[in-house]
């Protein structure tokens, strides 16, 4: 390979990987801020819930048209366009004096951010598609996403001790401000045209509809099963004598557990197909999430960085099988409905199993989601047959 194609294709991923870390950890950045925003707005929970969902809600419905968009006027354009539009929501958010203007200025942000997922990942996908790599790739990606869930929130955090929620909120946008400057000049000028002028590019794609069904019903799943165990993980924890400090180290170790089943499965998928590795943590997590209802405190804290790798493990699989199955010219497309999936199953799983829970009780809630689990199987196999099926 050429010494300039190489250079393109690493700040292809960086460019990518930065976008992901910093759209990630502007997104989880809010639920260090609703605690503080309840207590200066004086609102109730069902408004808190509604600032919740107006971030993430923004970002899922508008990914498919964010990758149309960039047919038009260019992924560039669209992806810097995009994180200085999340930066700007946060800016706005610094200045609200109520309820209205901050639901105004979390949407703003979540418009913005819709356009991160399906643009960084199809021109990480593209660059690497020639040489190859493209799983390794994207895995990589999936992992710089943890990374700025891990840590931005816990530098505002950090910061809200000696600084004011709206200073902390002004330097969020700062961020977001800068990284669309980062993007604009390291994204390379090879990736900035619009989609539909890629003529050159080669497609492997297959282009099965079938398989890209079973794949976006394949997330939609499993990030459900895991926005759902991760609602009530803190409450299982309490009930086994856990206190606030245990409760956050808990979550700091499946969650670092998470970033590395990330990337680690990323390359496990590469070397023993997706089907088996989606068998492997699937199954892995379901009997995991078993295993944390009935085990100790001190059992479930050792065993939570493994849950965490399978919990988290699959999606790079699954992310890295999206190319595999989408038609020709329509890969941003077909990331966009995958990324709207799951994303959208995963703010749902919360708001459905919470019934669940109130009805029948945290732990059967628990076990439900890990028999839920289990119909990844089938549809895994599904999307194999998808994968290998002539383009």
């Amino acid at each position: 390979m050429k010494l300039h194609e190489l250079s393109t294709r690493r700040r292809a991923l960086f460019a990518g990987c930065s976008a992901h870390a910093v759209h990630d950890g502007l997104t989880d950045a809010i639920y260090v801020l609703l605690p503080i925003w309840q207590a200066q707005f004086a609102l109730s929970y069902a408004q808190i819930g509604l600032l919740r969902g107006a971030y993430s809600g923004m970002m899922a419905v508008f990914q498919l048209m964010a990758s149309r968009a960039a047919k038009r006027w260019g992924r560039v354009p669209m992806l810097v366009g995009g994180t200085a539009l999340a930066g700007a929501g946060y800016l706005l958010a610094g200045q609200a004096t109520g309820l209205t203007l901050l639901l105004v200025a979390l949407l703003l942000g979540g418009l913005g951010a819709s356009t991160q997922h399906p643009l960084a990942s199809s021109m990480i996908t593209d660059a690497y598609e020639d040489g190859g790599g493209v799983k390794q790739a994207l895995s990589q990606y999936n992992f710089s996403g943890d990374i700025g869930k891990t840590l931005v929130p816990g530098l505002i955090g950090l910061l809200l001790t000696v600084i004011s929620w709206r200073a902390s909120a002004t330097l969020l946008g700062l961020l977001g401000l800068a990284a669309a400057g980062l993007l604009w000049w390291l994204v390379p000028t090879q990736t900035s045209e619009p989609t539909c002028a890629k003529k050159s590019k080669t497609l492997t794609g297959s282009g099965s509809a079938s398989g890209l069904r079973a794949l976006i019903l394949t997330g939609t799943l499993d990030s459900a099963v895991r926005m759902g165990f991760l609602t009530f993980l803190p409450f299982l924890l309490q009930g086994k004598g856990a206190g606030t400090a245990g409760i956050g180290l808990a979550l700091t170790l499946l969650f670092i557990g998470g970033a590395f089943g990330k990337l680690f499965c990323g390359y496990l998928g590469v070397r023993i197909g997706m089907m088996k590795t989606v068998w492997l943590t699937e199954t892995s997590t379901a009997l995991l999430i078993v295993a944390a209802v009935y085990l100790p405190l001190t059992g479930l804290m050792v065993m939570l960085p493994v849950l965490g790798l399978a919990l988290n493990g699959t999606s790079s699989v699954l992310y890295g099988a999206v190319p595999d199955l989408a038609g020709a010219g329509k890969r941003e497309q077909a990331f966009a409905v995958f990324y709207t999936g799951t994303i959208g199953g995963g703010a749902l799983a919360p708001v459905v199993f919470g019934g669940v829970g109130d009805v029948l009780g945290v732990p059967v809630a628990v076990m439900v989601l890990a028999v839920m689990l289990l119909v990844t199987l089938p549809l895994a196999w599904v999307v194999q047959r998808g994968v290998e099926m002539p383009g």
